[in-house]
């Protein structure tokens, strides 16, 4: 992605100023939505550990994307949550959350949410939290078990 904006030295700024040569130009999220915040409807917010993968039929439509929806579908060609999604392309969150749906029902993506109740069982918690400290740290020793 190149940066464009006036240099700093042409602003008049000292040589060796920590600030940027370049600027970036700044584009307001509601721009990227439209003006929506959220998906529609009466549906929750999607979770940010929504997995995300590019469908066979957005991998095709890719040339007629463009900017962040191309981003997304190319970035979909693995599997990726919304946050990593998010944060791999330096939007906001909720701009993410508004275009993966957008793509979802163009065929262009496929969103897998997660199971809530799986993940408010303490006992999946539980087994999560003794299985990470099964795993040896650094020095090759297991952590407390207590």
């Amino acid at each position: 992605m190149s940066v464009v904006g006036p240099s700093h030295e042409a602003a008049g700024g000292a040589e060796g100023s920590p600030e940027p040569r370049r600027r970036a130009p700044a584009i307001r999220p509601f721009l990227l939505t439209t003006g929506r915040v959220s998906a529609g409807g009466n549906t929750p917010a999607m979770p940010v550990e929504t997995q995300i993968v590019s469908t066979s039929a957005g991998l095709l439509a890719l040339h007629s994307l463009t900017f962040e929806r191309h981003d997304i579908v190319a970035a979909g060609r693995r599997p990726l949550s919304v946050a990593e999604l998010a944060a791999g392309l330096r939007l906001h969150l909720n701009v993410v959350r508004v275009l993966v749906e957008d793509l979802r029902a163009a065929g262009h993506l496929a969103v897998h949410r997660p199971n809530t109740a799986i993940a408010q069982d303490l006992s999946v918690l539980r087994r999560v939290i003794d299985g990470l400290r099964a795993v040896p740290d650094s020095r090759d020793t297991l952590r407390d078990t207590s």
